[in-house]
């Protein structure tokens, strides 16, 4: 018996049980039905929307506020960085913008592209008109344009 030969019969076998060998030697139990008090502690993020339809949703969303960035993430915990550009350059402005996280509700996520008529995301709207994703929103941040629809979004107070 060769060296090789003597190491295989001592090493464990990885990847293998034992039951994998054994055909159907032991019933199998049923698995313990999770505790009431794990189930509750754990709920999936509700949307925003409601039962709202999305279109409904959407109009209603970017006619009343001033900024809006649908994104993926939030501005503190963005989950792409596109978002976390868009969300980075609409701070440096100074007004309140309202966030759409579009990983809570897919028909949302879905529903904008199709009512802004763009493919991507994120999507910034500015007094209820669609601007563009982050590589527009980064282009008229640079060229002044930006703050001029700012501006309009939230006249001065006279």
């Amino acid at each position: 018996m060769g060296i090789i030969s003597k190491i295989k019969k001592r090493l464990p076998i990885i990847g293998r049980s034992a039951r994998a060998t054994v055909p159907n030697s032991a019933p199998q139990r049923p698995a313990a039905p999770a505790s009431p008090a794990f189930q509750s502690a754990w709920e999936e993020p509700k949307s925003p929307r409601g039962d709202t339809p999305v279109s409904e949703f959407l109009d209603a969303f970017v006619k009343d506020n001033g900024i809006v960035l649908f994104m993926k993430g939030s501005p503190d915990a963005p989950k792409c960085g596109f978002s976390a550009n868009a969300a980075g350059i609409l701070s440096q402005y100074g007004k309140p913008f309202q966030h759409f996280d579009v990983f809570l509700d897919p028909e949302v996520r879905q529903g904008v592209k199709d009512f802004s008529q763009w493919p991507t995301l994120p999507q910034v709207y500015v007094g209820g008109e669609f601007i563009g994703g982050s590589d527009i929103l980064m282009q008229m941040h640079q060229s002044g344009e930006l703050r001029e629809e700012i501006d309009k979004a939230f006249p001065a107070a006279e």
